[in-house]
Parts: structure tokens; C-alpha cells; sequence
């Protein structure tokens, strides 16, 4: 086999690395760079499978770095977007915004803003749960951490290309991001059906969901831009529960 075997592991890497470079630049207050470099490692993410699919070169250890990539790009780096939102959002002084200072290693944390990383804690269960649930191999089971990452790095590019007093007021509200981190902790370990956007071949009678849901998300990025993300992330989760809805009725 060559060096065929390794080509979806390297994929891989390469999703891991984009994603330490997010960490960085998330650490640092750079949260437009940390959305590129998510961005970047979703699509390695996206194609270490499929390559993986189409060279036959499936292997056990594959699947646990592709998990381990995962928790660095969809669950540490939003759990730091969100401790740096939070920490934005709370006021300077006083109450929740108060700092805690060591005095010894020079360490400022806003203790409130810390629950910003319950995203981080929930992704790194969710893929622990991924990679031994069997139910998971055509369909997932509560959302993937790459649609949480792109819900949660879709607030500092819509507060910076999209701003309006509404949306900064909202997105920069304490309780709305307190709110949207106990949702995604929620939605990532939900017992909640999704379909996956994995084709078995291209025929539309079979994928026709999944094609309606393609065109739906080029349309709403082309009309709201990078409001569309959250806005694609509640139609896909609707779209799957009334997907099952419908196939629970027929079952029944």
C-alpha cells in the first residue's frame, strides 16, 4: 500500500495543525485568524474521511486522530472564543467582571467568563461517545463539533463584518452567550438524530434532503452572509428532526 495508507492520517495533521495555529491566535485576541485557521481544519476534517473512503485505507488509529484533531479545532478553540467573548461582554469592574489577579504568576481571569470552556469539556465527551457508538456510522447523534465550531466562530465575524446596534447589543450580552454555551454543551450530547452530508453515490431520490440542504445554504450565505451560520445550524437541526418525525410516521 505505500504510501497511500497515510495520505488521510496527513490530512488529518493538517486539520490538527490548522487548528493549534487557531488556538494561538484565539489566545491572543485574534478571533477572525482563529475562524480562517477553524475554517481551514474543518475542510482537512471534512476530506481526511473521504479520502480515507476512496483510497479503502480505513484504520483504527485514523479514527482516533481524527478525534484528537477534533478537540483542538472544534472544542478547544470555540471554548476560547467564547471565554474571550465573555470577557468582552462583562463589564471592567465590579460584579462578574471582577478579575482574579495571583499576584505571584501574573495571571488576570475573569472567573464568570470561565464558562465559556464547558464547550471545550462537552465536544472533548462528545467525541469520546463518537468513537464507540455504532449508531453513528451513517448518521449522527447530537451535533458534530465542526457545526458547533462554525456556530461559535460565527459571532466575532458577524460582530466585525455584520455589526448593527441589535446584533453587538446581543452578541455581547453576558446571559445570550452564557445561554449559547449551555445550548451547544446541550446540542453536542444531545440524544437528537442528524443526518450526515456523507454520499453513498449521487443519486438524487436518495439524497434529496441532503441536496435541499445544500441549496439552502448557498442561498442564506449569499443573501446574510455570515449571519446565514447560526442560521444553518438551527435549519439543520430542525431539518433532521422533522426528517425523523416523517420516517417515525411511516414507520408506525
Amino acid at each position: 500500500m505505500g504510501i497511500k495508507r497515510h495520505i488521510p492520517n496527513i490530512i488529518t495533521l493538517l486539520n490538527l495543525f490548522s487548528g493549534s495555529l487557531a488556538v494561538i491566535f484565539a489566545v491572543k485576541g485574534n478571533l477572525i485568524l482563529a475562524a480562517i485557521f477553524v475554517a481551514a481544519g474543518i475542510f482537512f476534517d471534512f476530506f481526511d474521511g473521504l479520502a480515507a473512503r476512496l483510497l479503502d485505507v480505513k484504520s483504527e488509529v485514523g479514527l482516533q486522530l481524527d478525534s484528537l484533531a477534533d478537540v483542538v479545532t472544534s472544542g478547544v478553540v470555540p471554548g476560547i472564543v467564547m471565554y474571550q467573548l465573555l470577557t468582552k461582554a462583562l463589564p471592567a469592574e465590579g460584579g462578574m467582571g471582577t478579575d482574579w489577579n495571583s499576584g505571584v504568576f501574573d495571571v488576570q481571569l475573569k472567573p464568570f467568563a470561565l464558562i465559556g470552556l464547558l464547550i471545550i469539556l462537552a465536544s472533548a465527551y462528545r467525541l469520546a461517545k463518537f468513537n464507540v457508538d455504532e449508531r453513528q456510522t451513517d448518521s449522527f447523534i447530537g451535533l458534530p463539533t465542526p457545526a458547533n465550531a462554525l456556530l461559535i466562530l460565527s459571532l466575532p465575524l458577524i460582530l466585525t463584518y455584520q455589526p448593527s446596534p441589535f446584533i453587538s447589543g446581543l452578541l455581547l450580552n453576558e446571559w445570550f452567550l452564557v445561554g449559547l454555551t449551555l445550548v451547544s454543551c446541550y446540542l453536542l450530547n444531545a440524544e437528537l438524530p442528524l443526518f450526515a452530508l456523507k454520499f453513498s453515490d449521487w443519486g438524487f431520490q436518495e439524497n434529496k434532503m441532503r441536496y435541499f440542504f445544500i441549496l439552502s445554504c448557498i442561498i442564506l450565505v449569499i443573501f446574510l452572509k455570515f449571519i446565514a451560520i447560526p442560521v444553518i445550524i438551527l435549519f439543520y437541526v430542525i431539518l433532521s428532526m422533522l426528517s425523523n418525525r416523517g420516517f417515525s410516521q411511516v414507520g408506525s
